[in-house]
This record gives structure tokens, sequence and C-alpha cells, in this order.
């Protein structure tokens, strides 16, 4: 994705690239961007890159709601209730 590069290329001698580091981009990036505008960059991907888009919100998104379910089922688990009486 050429906005992908864009962002690389402008970042690249000015962040380490570990996790926090592309994580602050990327929120950053977003905090600028209108709805209007993420449309925009939407409509200019071509089949293959919007694929792509989704595939990653669908498979954050689902290990995201795994988790949360995980946890709570191990919370559950794990709280054994006590006859105070």
């Amino acid at each position: 994705m050429r906005l992908v590069d864009e962002l690389f290329q402008m970042y690249r001698d000015k962040l380490t690239g570990d996790e926090e580091d592309i994580d602050m981009l990327a929120f950053a990036f977003l905090e600028e961007m209108s709805h209007e505008d993420l449309l925009h960059l939407i409509k200019e991907m071509d089949k293959q890159e919007l694929y792509d888009l989704m595939g990653l919100y669908l498979i954050e998104s689902l290990k995201g709601k795994f988790a949360q379910e995980e946890y709570g089922q191990q919370r559950t688990h794990n709280y054994h209730p006590r006859n105070i009486h």
C-alpha cells in the first residue's frame, strides 16, 4: 500500500520500529484522519489490499474476543465463593 510505504520512508530514521513506536505512529496518523479521508484511502485500494485490511481486522478482532472470553472464564473458574456465616 502506498500509504504504508510513505509512512515508512518518512519515519524509518526517526523511530526504532519496535511495536510501541509503530502503535504510536499508527494511532497518531488515525487521529489526524477524518472519516472521509479514511473512506478515500479504502476506495483507492485494490482488491488484494482490501482483503488484507479486512483480514487483519477480522483476525485481530477475533483474537480480542477470544481473549476476553478466556479471561472471563478464567476469572469464573478461579473464584471460590466463601461462606462468611
